[in-house]
């Protein structure tokens, strides 16, 4: 029934949106491509959601066709926008010739614009062809992010300590090899004492991580590789015919963290020793507001340390910092987390501008935030979910270095 409402939903801005090009060009070849332009990619689709998909709910084919729907939405939406300001005017200049009709012989005349028609379509051929360009270069556009963070009670020993995060992998979503070499490659270039990974290595299914176990077991760093739990790593949004099935898929998932050399840490907690001083490492499963998993247990996590221990914290939902972390009593000096992607969609200038529709869910969203002396690092992910490109926000490898302040 919801693919009923949506339909009729989007014949009825596909008809308002007609309008733009309905003014600029007679040629029905033209018109009815406008139009194929978005209903083609939608049923393909539509389509592709009754039809299994290897690799997860985003991969493959579906993939590419939420990708194409959505660059022509864009498109078509972002013309909708300016043709409705411009029939207000129209509507309103109607209404003041109704009421105060002119004296002027020439006669009255309320069509739509041509170059009102132009604008609407030039503006939105911007996020049409972003959204194609996110898809072709933009998903595997990574970039190495720089952070120094200073800290009065972090131990002498582990200043200048780096760590690299990575986070939000959806390897079911991957379709370009060499690429994932290419970053798992420029990781291990950032010489890292550790690596971190906060969440989400798969879209739902275990059997995802097949194709890459290869790759990633080639990540190295001196004290060693250690990770979280996400949302979709417990397997909540596939259809599983069994509950049996489910815990089977989750031990498997949990396997491949041991196969690649990684240590899962589920609300628990590993010592780094340096000098007879001491990094206590934290990583708590998924937590996250709205509706999200919430299985985080940062109190069972800390159980025996103090306010004068530095601890970083792994929480792959940033909302667990922002309700709980941090003012947390235990004095929770560093939290990484993951999760939004930054929807994989925004605008940022480095040191000037940042913004994404992300921010209207989220607090915290991307890079540092600081709460009195807690800092988060929200990294804006590694992979892609859904739509298959990045726009703006790139994919991120946070390398964190610790300083004695």
């Amino acid at each position: 029934m919801r693919w009923i409402f949506l339909i009729l939903f989007l014949l009825s801005l596909e008809f308002y949106a007609f309008q733009a090009i309905r003014k600029l060009s007679k040629s029905w070849i033209i018109r009815i491509g406008f139009v194929l332009l978005t209903l083609v990619p939608f049923f393909l689709m539509l389509y592709s959601f009754n039809q299994p998909v290897s690799g997860g709910t985003f991969g493959g084919n579906r993939g590419i066709f939420i990708g194409l729907f959505l660059s022509a939405f864009a498109l078509k939406a972002t013309s909708i926008i300016i043709l409705f300001f411009e029939d207000l005017a129209r509507f309103f200049k109607l209404l003041w010739h109704k009421i105060s009709p002119s004296k002027s012989s020439k006669p009255y005349s309320n069509s739509r614009r041509k170059f009102v028609s132009q604008l609407a379509l030039g503006l939105g051929a911007i996020p049409f062809i972003s959204l194609l360009y996110g898809m072709y270069k933009g998903k595997y556009n990574f970039k190495v992010l720089t952070y120094e963070l200073s800290f009065e009670d972090l131990p002498e020993a582990f200043d200048g300590y780096q760590i690299t995060q990575i986070s939000d992998i959806h390897s079911g979503s991957f379709d370009n090899p060499q690429k994932i070499e290419y970053a798992v490659n420029l990781i291990n270039e950032q010489a890292s004492d550790c690596i971190l990974f906060t969440g989400d290595l798969v879209n739902n299914l275990a059997e995802e991580m097949q194709p890459w176990l290869t790759t990633f077991s080639k990540l190295k760093s001196a004290d060693g590789i250690y990770s979280v739990l996400g949302n979709h790593d417990y397997g909540d949004y596939h259809d599983w015919e069994t509950e049996a099935e489910k815990q089977k898929n989750f031990r498997d998932f949990v396997n491949v963290h041991k196969s690649m050399g990684w240590q899962l840490l589920r609300n628990e907690r590993i010592k780094i020793t340096k000098n007879n001083q001491d990094l206590h490492l934290i990583g708590v499963e998924n937590w996250g507001k709205g509706g999200f998993k919430k299985a985080g247990d940062i109190d069972k996590a800390c159980e025996g340390l103090s306010t004068k221990d530095f601890k970083v914290v792994m929480s792959h939902d940033p909302s667990y910092w922002d309700e709980v972390l941090h003012q947390h009593p235990k004095n929770l000096q560093l939290t990484l987390s993951g999760h939004t992607h930054g929807m994989q969609f925004g605008i940022e200038i480095p040191g000037w501008f940042k913004w994404s529709p992300v921010q209207y869910r989220y607090k915290q969203w991307a890079g540092i935030y600081q709460h009195q002396n807690r800092f988060i690092n929200v990294n804006r992910g590694f992979g892609f979910l859904a739509y298959p490109g990045r726009v703006g926000i790139w994919p991120e490898i946070s390398v964190i270095k610790l300083k004695k302040a």
